[in-house]
């Protein structure tokens, strides 16, 4: 029998699921139990597919807008990143049952602009057009009210109606160290422009971008469980990058991976996003298993050990299920 080679992987931790994806999961699944199927969910609950079709198996039915949805008495789920206020006002308005699962870190960075804006300053969002997150964000305010700036570039063109009279917020999940380089651009140009009264970047965020930092660059490689569709997951990618490690990628699953950019390898780094269930990091170091022989070390750099309360009408069913 042929010898395989030798592969240290060095597992990321904290990685994976984080407090805001965990209960969003657990409002779907416990509000299929308490209600039946269908249970309709708008937008992916959280951006990871096969999270996304285990739920559908359940009996969970996405929908990227609430128009999709018939005339229903089943729960309506609004998803992990947020909505404008048009839609819940929308739900309102059809009499719908809905259960709000936007995570409440950014349920925070709503009320910190709105707090903003309700103190008349014009605001700034760091963040990335077009992510849900983004949408979610400026949707809680009037047109126009929210700038959106997504690089230094933007910040030092940015020309605002009263430089004296400025606030920013953030996307939750962008990289810590990007973000700082647009942050600092901005309090150079306009150094009273008030900020968020806490961090607005999420611990889990945060958390899992340190961990990558400590390990890339002691690997020849680093493989990040997220989908394309996952900021948190890209950004996770990008610190492997820049923190040393030469080769990073990020894949779905095990099936993804690309087995020619890993043919003389002695360490390998593992992490996930906040999204990616732990199955599929398991699915990733046992394809490696197949190949090396593979001896496997956890680096924790931070203990993690939030949660957040469901919806008071599903929790008699989180007590039942021993939560």
């Amino acid at each position: 029998m042929e010898k395989r080679p030798q592969l240290d992987i060095l597992l990321c931790a904290p990685r994976g699921f984080c407090a805001g994806v965990d209960r969003a999961i657990q409002i779907v699944e416990l509000a299929l139990r308490k209600y039946g199927a269908p249970v309709y969910v708008r937008h992916a609950i959280v951006h990871n597919k096969y999270v996304v079709e285990s739920l559908k198996q359940k009996g969970a039915v996405f929908v990227e807008e609430l128009d999709e949805i018939p005339e229903t008495d089943a729960p309506v789920v609004f998803s992990a990143h947020g909505v404008p206020k048009s839609v819940p006002a929308e739900a309102k308005s059809r009499n719908m049952f809905f259960l709000d699962a936007t995570c409440p870190l950014v349920s925070k960075v709503h009320v910190e602009a709105r707090r903003h804006y309700d103190e008349g300053h014009e605001i700034v969002l760091i963040g990335h057009a077009g992510h849900p997150e983004v949408v979610g964000t400026m949707g809680q305010l009037p047109p126009g009210a929210v700038t959106l700036l997504e690089t230094i570039e933007d910040a030092a063109a940015f020309t605002p109606r009263d430089p004296d009279n400025l606030a920013f917020v953030t996307q939750t999940t962008l990289s810590v160290d990007d973000t700082r380089g647009i942050v600092d651009a901005l309090k150079a140009r306009f150094p009273g422009i008030a900020s968020p009264h806490k961090e607005d970047i999420c611990y889990a965020t945060t958390n899992r971008q340190e961990s990558i930092k400590a390990v890339a660059p002691k690997v020849d490689a680093m493989i990040v469980v997220g989908s394309p569709h996952s900021s948190n997951s890209q950004r996770l990618v990008e610190v492997a990058l820049r923190s040393g490690c030469k080769t990073a990628t990020l894949v779905d699953r095990a099936s993804d991976i690309d087995w020619s950019l890993y043919g003389n390898l002695s360490s390998l780094g593992v992490s996930a996003g906040a999204s990616a269930p732990e199955s599929l990091v398991e699915e990733v170091i046992d394809a490696f298993a197949e190949r090396y022989a593979v001896k496997v070390e956890t680096v924790t750099t931070a203990q993690e050990n939030i949660a957040f309360n469901i919806p008071r009408v599903l929790r008699d069913l989180e007590v039942q299920a021993g939560r």
